[in-house]
């Protein structure tokens, strides 16, 4: 007889009998050949990377005792930001300068936690939720509930009990996760408006919900802060730490259904999500696994070059974002790239890497984009273009300026087409007010942001024109 293992429930490892039983203290099988080790290897970083990121930025954030204006909080508390993002802020790369971020890691193993939603007056609110695998299993917002006021209860994988009248059910498919909530904001002077609406959304378990007093705060991760950005801190990890982390991790928060073929083959080399013993493992796979780190996190880094379709020097993902089902070396290059993205029907990021000629943006050449009348960015919500350095991160710039878009004073050319300019220096004092600065050296990227986007930029009949480089540079 056969046996599969399952998660039966979080952190459980449970068996599914067919045939006759294997006793559990038979003779580990024998290896698949060397090549097949290390192929198998390399595909479990892959898929294990997402959830360790996960783990390393929750632990980043939640190791603090109250909320702060950073994006920390303990544990089932928000943390609202106040003000965007500037050059010093890490907590994830490719962040936006359009929205307010309003954070909450959660944890729903021993219980509910119920999240009431204002009404937001008009303003756009998306409040994606996803689980430790980085998979959006839901998004209430202005797009999918309204701007009514509406109030649901995340709920773990296996809890059945009954919610207080009113209250939605939104079943995580793990004990833990993240929203990253984005509240547009219209500038500085909209901040003090929308700190109003962070500030009336209300978050508890359901233990205290009907009480209606202020909930026991949350338990802060006992993990210091580190200097580096998690990303970072996945490279520094071994391949013995990486995994027994992942399988650490993995306990609370099960693998998904569509997952059994991947498990499948990692369990031929002795990897079982929730019961990996970097010790116990045999030599060669030990080796297969240290020397599968390097390329696979070169195959990770890499995706987010040459996911989706590539038009005009823009690389656009229609679909390996923010759902994934088994594409997993697509989910882990969303995830190194840009932890926390969004569905397609939520927004999209047309990511510009090269300009009209082929060639990678850099900080020594001048750039404009033009928009004909017709194909000025069409979005529901909001666009902008956003800048990030060669660390996916905003970059110092002499007017504190990372992103631009259709919330600002743009200046319109008479036809109707827009202009930006993407460069280092100032393009001069008429055209200031579409100027996006670029670093003040080396390469960088563009993202254009479409929140909400209309159905001709999901069918991909709408595409961002190149960026063109001044002659002479």
């Amino acid at each position: 007889m056969r046996t599969w293992p399952i998660l039966s429930a979080p952190g459980v490892l449970g068996l599914l009998l067919v045939g006759t039983c294997v006793r559990a203290d038979s003779a580990p099988p024998a290896l698949p050949p060397s090549d097949e080790v290390r192929e198998i290897a390399a595909d479990a970083y892959i898929y294990a990377y997402p959830l360790v990121l996960m783990e390393l930025t929750r632990r980043q954030t939640t190791s603090v005792a109250e909320a702060t204006t950073a994006l920390a909080a303990p544990v089932n508390r928000f943390a609202h930001l106040e003000a965007f993002p500037d050059p010093r802020f890490t907590a994830v790369v490719r962040p936006n300068a359009d929205t307010l971020y309003s954070s909450l890691w959660f944890d729903v193993t021993a219980e509910p936690l119920v999240i009431g939603i204002p009404n937001p007056e008009g303003r756009y609110v998306l409040l994606p939720i996803l689980d430790m695998w980085t998979e959006v299993f839901a998004s209430p917002g202005s797009r999918t509930t309204g701007n009514a006021p509406h109030t649901f209860a995340l709920v773990g994988p296996d809890w059945n009990g009954t919610l207080p009248e009113g209250v939605q059910r939104v079943r995580s498919p793990t004990g833990m996760g993240w929203i990253i909530g984005r509240t547009r904001t219209d500038g500085p002077a909209d901040y003090a408006a929308v700190h109003r609406f962070q500030r009336a959304i209300r978050v508890a378990p359901l233990s205290a919900w009907e009480g209606g007093g202020t909930p026991p705060p949350g338990p802060a991760s006992p993990a210091p802060r580190s200097a580096k950005p998690p990303v970072e801190q996945v490279e520094d990890l071994d391949a013995p730490a990486f995994f027994a982390l992942f399988s650490e991790v993995a306990k609370a928060n099960p693998p998904h259904a569509v997952d059994h073929p991947i498990l499948d083959r990692m369990r031929r080399i002795g990897l079982v999500p929730g019961a990996i013993d970097p010790q116990s493992l045999r030599p060669e796979v030990l080796q297969a696994l240290a020397e599968a780190k390097a390329p696979a996190l070169a195959r990770i880094k890499g995706v987010f070059r040459t996911a989706g379709r590539f038009v005009n020097g823009w690389r656009t993902n229609y679909t390996a974002i923010g759902t994934y089902g088994a594409d997993y070396v697509h989910r882990a290059g969303v995830a190194y790239a840009g932890l926390g993205a969004n569905t397609i029907e939520d927004a999209v990021y047309p990511t510009g890497l090269v300009d009209a000629d082929g060639r990678p943006f850099d900080s020594d050449r001048r750039y404009t984009i033009h928009f004909e009348k017709g194909e000025i960015p069409p979005a529901r919500g909001f666009w902008s273009l956003t800048l990030y350095d060669a660390r996916q991160l905003f970059a110092q710039n002499p007017i504190d300026r990372y992103a631009i878009g259709d919330r600002d004073r743009l200046t319109y050319n008479p036809d109707g087409s827009l202009d930006l300019h993407v460069q280092r220096e100032s393009p001069g004092a008429g055209k200031e007010a579409n100027w996006l600065p670029a670093p003040a050296a080396g390469p960088f990227t563009l993202n254009l942001r479409l929140y909400w986007p209309r159905p001709e930029v999901l069918d991909g009949s709408w595409n961002p024109p190149a960026a063109k480089a001044a002659d002479g540079m």
